[in-house]
């Protein structure tokens, strides 16, 4: 008869660890929801986690690599902590489980390129951050597709010149930009993406105007909201029928006269020798 309440009991802690998957990983710290597995010089993901794992910090350790579907078993996962590690991409369908993914971080690793689709599958995220990836150059146009519900966006300290307008047109709730750090070359293809940005930046908090232009040399230095439509206006310059037609014949003109001043070059200097014959004959 004792043993009823303790019989209750233990199937009441099988059944929470049951619904609660694995225990606590290796190196890591578990409260709540929480599994937090940072600074921990990991050079691979733990391989198993609590079902109900919520908020997942794998922040300041070596890790290069995550295993497809890593994230496929953990449906109540709104935050994903995976900055200063040593990742340059992430595998295919890495959200497909995490629908409720919320933050993600992945700032201060090695990326080079955001491609196309990469965050497709985790279309609930509010906030993304890319900074502080020196290698940056590139963000597909594509790369953002599906996050739809975008609110916050930090690109902020990478390698990017450039960056397509396609990327940011496709966030229709994008309230913060975050853009200041990067070499922006602020030639003629940045026009577009400067008229969006002011378009934007009445109703977003972002950083542009600590984001400078790089190149070319004329505007080195200048933050980017300075520049005006005027300072494309020689990209507008359009030549017409005449203008071509000028131009071909200021062409013509120039060569006709190449041509006779080399002629009159050639009668002078034939001139001169004959001169200088003539005179040395009559010396002797």
């Amino acid at each position: 008869m004792l043993l009823g309440p303790w019989l209750v009991a233990a199937a009441a802690a099988v059944a929470v660890a049951a619904g609660a998957g694995a225990g606590c990983p290796v190196l890591c710290t578990c409260r709540g929801q929480a599994v937090d597995c940072s600074g921990q010089r990991l050079f691979s993901v733990p391989p198993e986690l609590p079902l109900d794992t919520g908020n997942l910090s794998l922040a300041h350790n070596r890790i290069a690599s995550i295993p497809p579907g890593y994230l496929a078993c953990y449906g109540q996962l709104r935050a994903l902590d995976l900055r200063n590690n040593s990742l340059a991409a992430l595998p295919a369908g890495l959200f497909l489980g995490a629908r409720r993914l919320a933050h993600l971080d992945l700032s201060y690793n090695n990326f080079s390129l955001v491609a196309a689709d990469m965050f497709l599958e985790a279309s609930g995220l509010l906030r993304l951050d890319l900074s502080h990836n020196p290698g940056l150059r590139r963000v597909h146009p594509q790369a953002f597709r599906g996050l739809a519900q975008l609110r916050e966006l930090d690109l902020s300290y990478g390698g990017l010149s450039a960056i397509s307008l396609d990327a940011l047109e496709g966030l229709p709730g994008l309230v913060g930009l975050r853009l200041g750090g990067n070499p922006w070359v602020c030639g003629c293809a940045m026009e577009p993406f400067l008229k969006w940005l002011r378009g934007r930046i009445q109703r977003c908090a972002s950083d542009s105007q600590l984001a400078e232009c790089r190149a070319p040399p004329e505007v080195a230095g200048a933050p980017l909201l300075s520049l005006t439509e005027e300072s494309f206006q020689a990209c507008h310059l359009t030549l017409t029928l005449d203008d071509y037609l000028f131009i071909a014949f200021v062409g013509f003109v120039v060569s006709i006269a190449s041509v006779a001043t080399n002629f009159l070059l050639g009668i002078t200097a034939n001139c001169c020798h004959r001169w200088s014959k003539a005179s040395e004959d009559e010396d002797v």
